[in-house]
């Protein structure tokens, strides 16, 4: 077995294990206090509360499994357990990749997403144990209003941060890709003209996904058949 075979399968059987884990400290220690305390709620109570978060929360994780899952490759695992996907995990994993010149979906990708994401979980773990302790002495910063108007804009300004460079850097690992962004023009154009004519998609974020993310793929591959978009080594230009 090569070695890149041994450290994907070691991955994924490590990942399985902490997953299994991680589910059965969520959902055992809420259940062990209420079995010691006797208060379990009412199923009922707890049905009407939940309908409405998982309907919108249920098609928002499957699509960022579906679309996440080739970019942040076996490290995944770790990235879904610690959480942050969006404004902490993505970002960390797409500049690392991209500093180190690393292709999505190849095998350094993979050992790079996982040392990126390792390292910010680490950051996070101790970031967050000094907010605890800080949290009473950080109080009066976390109430000024000018920081919690900065805040607001914390993470589009991310997004913003990680979208201009995607914009105008054509290089993908070591290839260069012509016209790659031209498959998510039509989904961003029915998106936002939805959105402001007819209603508004906020909470549809994941349904939103799975619908594009099919779209994107198809229209990427017709584009590519045409030779619309083309796929040319950095090796062989050189």
């Amino acid at each position: 077995m090569k070695n890149e075979d041994k450290y994907l399968e070691s991955m994924h059987r490590f990942g399985r294990i902490a997953s299994i884990i991680s589910i059965l400290f969520m959902l055992g220690i809420p259940l062990l206090l209420a079995a010691i305390y006797n208060i379990w709620p009412d199923l009922g109570t707890v049905a009407k509360a939940s309908i409405g978060l998982l309907s919108l929360f249920i098609p928002i994780n499957i699509s960022e499994v579906v679309s996440f899952g080739p970019i942040l490759g076996s490290a995944s695992y770790l990235s879904f357990i610690t959480g942050n996907l969006i404004n902490l995990k993505l970002p960390c994993a797409i500049n690392a990749m991209q500093l180190s010149k690393a292709e999505q979906g190849s095998e350094k990708g993979d050992v790079v997403s996982a040392i990126a994401i390792s390292a910010s979980s680490l950051v996070t773990m101790v970031i967050v144990a000094l907010g605890a302790f800080l949290l009473v002495p950080l109080k009066p910063l976390f109430d000024n209003p000018n920081v919690q108007i900065a805040t607001k804009y914390m993470l589009p300004a991310l997004f913003g941060g990680m979208f201009v460079p995607m914009l105008l850097d054509n290089t993908v690992g070591e290839h260069k890709v012509k016209n790659r962004l031209l498959p998510i023009v039509l989904p961003a154009i029915a998106i936002l003209f939805i959105n402001k004519y007819h209603r508004n998609l906020a909470g549809y974020e994941g349904i939103l996904m799975l619908i594009s993310i099919p779209i994107i793929i198809l229209t990427a591959r017709i584009l590519y058949k045409q030779g619309i978009i083309k796929m040319e080594s950095m090796n062989k230009s050189k």
